[in-house]
């Protein structure tokens, strides 16, 4: 048994979706989940709407679910024209959405429309809306956002791209800050420096207490080289800021040794259960290939999924698609399956989250797609069983839960260890309950206690034997508290 610093986890939710609390596996191994593929829940098919639109951001904010998104009737990918718009839409179930008439801003002689207002600038469209969560922040600035301007009229002789931050009071009517751009690209002679086109995620901290932002930007290969487009890959940097207005110098986050492609559109946000961990679900574009010939564009695309603790590292464990074009012709050619940013709980158990269809079609869509809660990888044992074991850990509570997934032939079992991996008396494999089902929460037992108040506090390791099974996330928690 390998010698391992404890890990402190407290009564947090641990999700296996890295092997960060995994000393040692054997039968069993991660697996990363695909979302069902549910319902279109928009079309985009008003008359300030159409075939460039893009799915945005969703959140639950005041008990009702809000949607931002990129209304575009004309225009290339990046919809930088005065055909591009922001739009807000609401929902009470996250699946029935409305466009509320706003009234607030003109097109083509009418302001019936779900069309927000911008106050004090000639900008039309914005991207990365996030409600703050920072302690203190004033109600005229509760709502923010970013947006890409590009400055010059060749982005790639003559020009480059800034950031610019808005605020807001109530996501609608919306301010350019006063701090003007926030960031700014390098200029046309370090081209590969100066691409933001993509909607920015941000997030306030709290672990950190600072703001967090994900840009996109050019990496050059790992030869060192760019191509003859003026970049090596699309990639992501990233930048903090105690205030939203003063930015650090951005870097290139650190994928490890994956291999490069081309990602943008990260959509990078804590896990809301689990806000130690970092969720990204970047948009892979393959540009050497094309499945159509009458196509006017090369590229196909689709999501992925990677993880982190810190915010620099990410994990790319899974290497294969999240959300494939599947099926649907009209779905494999360039700039779809992108995903939204955010995720809604839409039912009991159930998270829903949101990725374009058709785009640069007349039939450009969203849809829904639905995980389990927590559902995002699992160790997974088959049939034949097997067995995984933890780092040492620290917990506190008395209660070990569990959320879980067997067949009808399957289970999981827990052996609670101290920290050289000696099985304790009393919790030993042999003893524990064999559960099985499917649940979001179900506790441990051995013989008839629950109890395991003993060891919190205490370096101890967990067991699991596995038999066609998921195990998805574990924590601990006091008795009778959810």
């Amino acid at each position: 048994m390998n010698t391992s610093m404890p890990r402190g986890i407290g009564s947090r939710l641990e999700l296996f979706v890295d092997d960060w609390l995994i000393e040692e596996m054997s039968g069993v191994g991660l697996k990363m989940h695909r979302p069902v593929p549910r319902e279109v829940v928009m079309e985009y098919d008003r008359p300030w709407e159409g075939p460039v639109s893009m799915p945005g951001d969703v959140m639950l904010d005041d008990g009702k679910f809000k949607k931002w998104y990129a209304a575009r009737s004309s225009g290339g990918a990046s919809g930088q024209s005065q055909d591009s718009h922001t739009a807000y839409a609401e929902s009470e179930d996250g699946i029935h959405w409305e466009r509320p008439n706003l009234g607030l801003t003109e097109i083509r002689g009418s302001s019936e429309n779900n069309v927000i207002r911008f106050v004090n600038t000639d900008d039309t469209h914005m991207g990365g809306v996030y409600i703050d969560e920072r302690p203190g922040v004033g109600d005229d600035e509760r709502y923010k956002a970013m947006t890409v301007r590009k400055v010059g009229t060749d982005i790639r002789k003559s020009g480059h791209h800034v950031i610019r931050g808005f605020t807001s009071a109530d996501g609608l009517s919306w301010r350019v800050l006063e701090k003007d751009p926030l960031l700014v690209g390098g200029m046309a002679k370090d081209y590969p420096s100066n691409m933001f086109d993509g909607e920015a995620s941000f997030f306030w901290n709290s672990l950190k207490g600072e703001y967090v932002g994900y840009f996109r930007g050019w990496e050059p290969s790992r030869g060192g080289t760019y191509s003859d487009l003026g970049g090596g890959v699309r990639s992501i940097r990233m930048a903090t800021s105690p205030d939203f207005r003063e930015w650090s110098d951005m870097r290139f986050i650190d994928m490890g040794d994956s291999p490069q492609e081309h990602l943008y559109k990260h959509t990078c946000a804590p896990y809301y259960r689990a806000p130690h961990i970092y969720f990204m679900f970047p948009w892979r574009f393959v540009p050497q290939r094309q499945l159509d010939p009458e196509w006017d564009d090369q590229g196909v695309s689709e999501t992925v999924f990677m993880t982190s603790r810190d915010g620099v590292h990410f994990e790319r464990r899974f290497m294969e698609a999240l959300i494939r074009p599947g099926p649907d012709s009209s779905n494999w050619t360039d700039r779809n399956m992108m995903m939204a940013k955010g995720m809604l709980e839409t039912a009991p158990g159930e998270l829903s989250v949101y990725y374009g269809e058709h785009f640069r079609r007349p039939t450009c869509r969203t849809r829904r797609a639905s995980y389990r809660l927590d559902g995002f990888a699992s160790v997974h044992g088959g049939y034949g069983g097997g067995e995984l074991i933890t780092k040492p850990l620290v917990f506190e509570g008395d209660e070990l839960v569990i959320n879980y997934s067997t067949s009808a032939v399957g289970s999981v079992r827990a052996e609670i260890q101290d920290s050289e991996g000696r099985p304790i008396e009393g919790y030993e494999l042999s003893r524990s309950s064999e559960i099985f089902g499917d649940a979001i929460e179900q506790a441990f037992s051995w013989g008839e206690t629950t109890d395991v108040g003993a060891f919190a506090g205490t370096p101890i390791r967990l067991r699991f034997a596995l038999r066609d099974a998921d195990l998805y996330a574990i924590c601990f928690r006091r008795h009778g508290t959810a």
